[in-house]
C-alpha cells in the first residue's frame, strides 16, 4: 500500500505541474491576446477619435469662418449705415446727397471740359464752390468766366415743415416754413458773398435742392424766389429745373463750337478763294501762251498755202532725182538705218 500510495503522489505530482504548466501557458497566452486586443483596441479608438476630432475641428473652423464673415457683412453694412445717415443730416462731406445727385446731373448733360469742381471762383479768395460751369472769356485772353453752383439740403428745417403738415397745425407749419424760407435765404446770401465776382463770374449762380418737395415749398413761400434772383442774383433750383437749365446750357455749348467751326470754315474758304484766284490768273497766261502758239501755227499754215500755190507749175520729182538734188533725208542716212549696236562711223 505504501508503493502505491508514493506511485499516486508521484502521478499528482506530474499532474500537477503538467496542469500547472498548462495554466501557465494558458495565462500567458491569453496576457498576449489581452495585450494584442488593448493595442487594437486603442489604435482603433485613437483613428476614430483623431477623424471624429478632425471632423469637429473642421466644422468648427467652417463655422468660425461663416461667423467671420457674417460680422464683416453687419460691419459694411454698419458702415453703409453710417454713410447714409451722414448723407441725411447734411454733415459737410463730398458725399453729401445734393452733392452727389448734383455731380451725376453734370457728368449726364456736360462734357467733362464744360466745368470743374472745387473751384475758386473769386480771385484771391479761398472760398471754393463744389462745382462751376464754364464758360468762354469774353476777352480772348483764354480765362474762362464760372457759372457758381452749390447743392444745399436743409433736412432738419424741411423735416419740421412736413411734421407740422402732417400734423395738420397752421401755427406750427407757417413757422416751419419761415424757418425754413430764412434758411434758404440765409445760404442764397452766402453764396452770393462767397462765389460771384462779376466779370470772372456770371452774375448769378445757382442754388441747388435735392428734392422736388423742397424746391416745391420753396416756390410756395411768397416772393422768396424772384426776392433771391433781384436781390442776391442766385437762383433756386430742384433736379427737374437744373436739368432744364443744364440742356439749355448745353445747347449754347453746341451753338458757339458751330460758330467756332464756322468761322474755321469761312477761313478755309476764304484760302481756297485767294488760291483760285491765282489759278485762274494761271489759266489765263496759259491761255494767252497758246493762243500765240495757235496763231503760230495759223500763220505758218497760211505761207504754206502760197508756197505751196507758187510751186503749183512745177513739175514733182521722183523720190531718188529728189535724193539727188537736195540729198538724202535725214530718216534715211546710213546711220539712221543702221541698228544702234552696229553703228559705223561717216567721216
Amino acid at each position: 500500500m505504501g508503493s502505491i500510495a508514493t506511485v499516486q503522489n508521484a502521478q499528482f505530482e506530474t499532474l500537477r505541474q503538467a496542469v500547472g504548466e498548462r495554466l501557465e501557458r494558458i495565462q500567458q497566452d491569453n496576457a498576449a491576446k489581452l495585450e494584442q486586443m488593448r493595442q487594437t483596441v486603442d489604435e482603433k479608438l485613437h483613428a476614430t477619435l483623431e477623424q471624429r476630432l478632425s471632423e469637429s475641428f473642421k466644422q468648427v473652423s467652417e463655422r468660425l469662418e461663416l461667423v467671420h464673415k457674417g460680422l464683416g457683412e453687419m460691419q459694411t453694412l454698419a458702415i453703409g449705415v453710417g454713410d447714409l445717415k451722414k448723407v441725411l443730416v447734411n454733415v459737410k462731406s463730398r458725399g453729401v446727397l445734393g452733392e452727389v445727385q448734383l455731380a451725376a446731373l453734370l457728368e449726364q448733360v456736360l462734357a467733362p471740359e464744360q466745368y470743374d469742381t472745387h473751384v475758386a471762383t473769386r480771385p484771391g479768395s479761398r472760398e471754393r464752390v463744389e462745382f462751376a460751369i464754364k464758360f468762354p472769356g469774353r476777352d480772348g485772353d483764354g480765362q474762362p468766366v464760372w457759372l457758381p453752383i452749390d447743392a444745399k439740403f436743409p433736412l432738419e428745417d424741411y423735416q419740421r415743415l412736413q411734421d407740422a403738415q402732417e400734423a395738420g397745425d397752421p401755427v406750427l407749419t407757417e413757422a416751419a416754413s419761415r424757418a425754413l424760407e430764412a434758411r434758404v435765404r440765409l445760404e442764397g446770401r452766402s453764396i452770393a458773398e462767397k462765389y460771384l465776382e462779376p466779370p470772372f463770374t456770371t452774375e448769378f449762380a445757382l442754388l441747388y435742392l435735392p428734392l422736388e418737395g423742397l424746391y416745391a415749398e420753396v416756390l410756395r413761400r411768397p416772393g422768396l424766389f424772384e426776392q433771391m434772383q433781384r436781390e442776391l442774383h442766385v437762383t433756386v433750383c430742384g433736379p427737374t429745373t437744373l436739368s432744364a437749365v443744364l440742356n439749355s446750357l448745353q445747347m449754347g455749348f453746341r451753338t458757339l463750337a458751330i460758330e467756332k467751326r464756322s468761322s474755321e470754315v469761312w477761313k478755309v474758304l476764304g484760302a481756297v478763294k485767294a488760291e483760285f484766284s491765282r489759278f485762274g490768273e494761271t489759266l489765263a497766261r496759259t491761255k494767252a501762251q497758246l493762243q500765240t502758239v495757235a496763231n503760230s501755227i495759223g500763220d505758218a499754215e497760211v505761207r504754206t498755202r502760197q508756197m505751196a500755190r507758187k510751186l503749183k507749175g512745177v513739175e514733182t520729182l521722183a523720190d531718188a532725182e529728189v535724193r539727188e538734188v537736195l540729198g538724202p533725208a535725214e530718216d534715211d542716212s546710213p546711220q539712221a538705218l543702221t541698228p544702234s549696236g552696229d553703228s559705223r562711223s561717216m567721216n
